[in-house]
């Protein structure tokens, strides 16, 4: 029976194609969380150095501590800027490996419903042949009681 074995292996192969696609979408959600929570602690620290500095309004500071001061809020905006990006890039695999999954699930369970069309298919031609040989068992004893009496 090479055809149930080919099939077989084509199922092997799919189910392990489909743990492989879940897998990597995991890594992909793991991935894109930690990009969040980087951005997140970005944003908080831009907040907790904003609150530090707005405390403080009537404080005479020197011109070169604002402007270095504005100089790194600058530098830190734009540092949540590219995170923003690697955040949505990081989103964009997680669709990606989302889709794949899905494809994988999809060609898994055709072929399981294949197999299962190819075994009903197979017992159904294994109760013919016994009924067809019961049937002739039938018509010998039939023959040897006719010829018999």
């Amino acid at each position: 029976m090479p055809a149930p074995n080919a099939l077989s292996v084509a199922l092997e192969m799919a189910l392990r194609h489909r743990d492989e696609a879940r897998r990597l979408l995991q890594d992909a959600r793991n991935a894109r969380q930690a990009a969040q929570d980087q951005f997140d602690q970005l944003e908080g620290y831009a907040r907790e150095t904003e609150n530090r500095w707005g405390m403080r309004p009537d404080a005479a500071v020197q011109p070169e501590v604002m402007y270095h001061h504005y100089q790194f809020m600058n530098r830190l905006n734009h540092a949540m800027g590219l995170q923003t990006g690697v955040v949505g890039s990081h989103g964009e695999r997680v669709g990606v490996a989302e889709k794949n999954l899905l494809e994988a699930e999809l060609r898994l369970a055709s072929l399981k419903k294949l197999v299962e069309k190819r075994q009903r298919d197979a017992l159904l031609a294994q109760t013919r042949r016994e009924q067809k040989q019961t049937d002739e068992r039938a018509a010998l004893q039939y023959r040897k009681a006719f010829n018999g009496s």
